[in-house]
């Protein structure tokens, strides 16, 4: 019976998808690439349109790791958003989608997220962040972030680390409590 209960347990373990770890794979090489904190209304094509490669702001790393795994967030949020409009923040007086700017939004994300993907427990419990994951914050009352969760941890080995850009480019930092978490999240299409 102990044989069964063990067996068991071990077909029941969850596995780290595959997906999350090329997702952080695909942050941390965003990394490498020297990129200016612009945050700047650019028109970029549609679909796979994206803001100059030596610049971007936060949202911009979520979406050039998501697009390195061939997923196109610009396609996929503005998709989402044009036959949902009335579900997403109305923080910008919008009467109609924007493919330029709304994927590059963070509220807009976390609503793409919470719609399409997994929204998961905000914690103070650093196990409960797992690479792939997609992490937003307040840095202030008024200033949004978010990031990905890595397989790097921190020095202490406490926590996994998060690249992200706040103004320095993209980069990798131990900065998963930093900040006040407003937000937790898991997609794959």
């Amino acid at each position: 019976m102990k044989y069964f209960a063990l067996l068991f347990l071990l077909v029941t373990l969850p596995v780290q998808d595959s997906f999350y770890a090329r997702l952080s794979d695909a942050a941390l090489s965003l990394t490498k690439d020297h990129v200016t904190y612009i945050g700047d209304y650019v028109k970029i094509p549609y679909p796979n349109g994206d803001v100059p490669k030596n610049t971007g702001v936060c949202t911009d790393v979520v979406i050039r790791a998501y697009r390195k795994l061939g997923i196109d967030l610009q396609k996929e949020v503005h998709e989402d958003m044009k036959a949902n409009f009335s579900k997403y923040p109305k923080n910008w007086g919008l009467k109609s989608t924007d493919t330029n700017i709304d994927h590059r939004r963070v509220p807009n994300l976390q609503t793409f997220f919470s719609r399409k993907g997994t929204s998961l427990p905000v914690t103070k419990n650093a196990a409960d962040y797992k690479p792939g994951d997609i992490v937003t914050w307040m840095i202030t009352p008024s200033l949004p972030h978010i990031g990905i969760v890595v397989n790097k941890k921190a020095k202490d080995g406490k926590r996994y680390m998060i690249v992200h850009n706040v103004g320095r480019g993209q980069e990798l930092e131990d900065c998963l409590f930093l900040y006040d978490i407003s937000g937790h999240y898991r997609y794959k299409k």
